[in-house]
């Protein structure tokens, strides 16, 4: 390399760096407010009383047909907010069950399919639907679904360790249960 071109690559780092420490020493005055709402409005507080089925979908199937479903004798639910989770036993498998109401089916499988989960299409009830497994994990399958009232609902199922047959079984099931209500 040259000296001029030295002294350019020179110039140039120079440039950037003094851009880069330019912008991160940046402050912008103010208070951050959600957008539509003034400073002082919003205490972070949500009453949850003025939602009365706030964990509805968390309920779509009793516990105990989630732990017959998935062959075990008991399923406790162990969180319950964006995502239902349970733990089934004696067995210890871990089964979340979701619903996206405003969730875009082709988006899900896109996004599967980016994560290098492999997806299969199926179809429940009548419902598009798709499996999708990570290939480094053999044993454990989701099950996504259009659902009738709109969006999207998936179901994972995930035994601690390896279980024999078909891991897609047993979150198609809880699939179809939900989309006939046959419970």
């Amino acid at each position: 390399m040259t000296g001029r071109s030295r002294r350019s690559v020179g110039r140039a780092a120079a440039t950037v760096l003094a851009a880069v420490l330019t912008l991160t020493a940046c402050t912008v005055d103010g208070t951050a407010v959600r957008e539509g709402r003034s400073v002082g409005t919003d205490t972070g507080h949500v009453d949850t009383d003025r939602f009365e089925k706030l964990l509805a979908e968390c309920e779509v199937l009793p516990a105990a047909k989630i732990a017959q479903v998935i062959g075990g004798t008991t399923a406790s639910p162990n969180f319950f907010g964006a995502n239902c989770r349970w733990v089934v036993m004696p067995q210890q498998v871990d089964v979340t069950f979701n619903w996206f109401e405003w969730g875009d089916y082709n988006l899900e499988k896109e996004t599967a399919q980016r994560l290098g989960f492999t997806t299969e299409n199926i179809a429940i009830q009548s419902q598009s639907a798709f499996t999708q497994r990570d290939p480094k994990r053999p044993h454990v399958c989701g099950v996504t679904a259009k659902a009738t009232a709109g969006g999207v609902l998936t179901w994972w199922v995930e035994p601690e360790g390896g279980q024999a047959g078909d891991p897609c079984v047993a979150p198609t099931k809880l699939m179809e249960l939900i989309l006939t209500s046959a419970y």
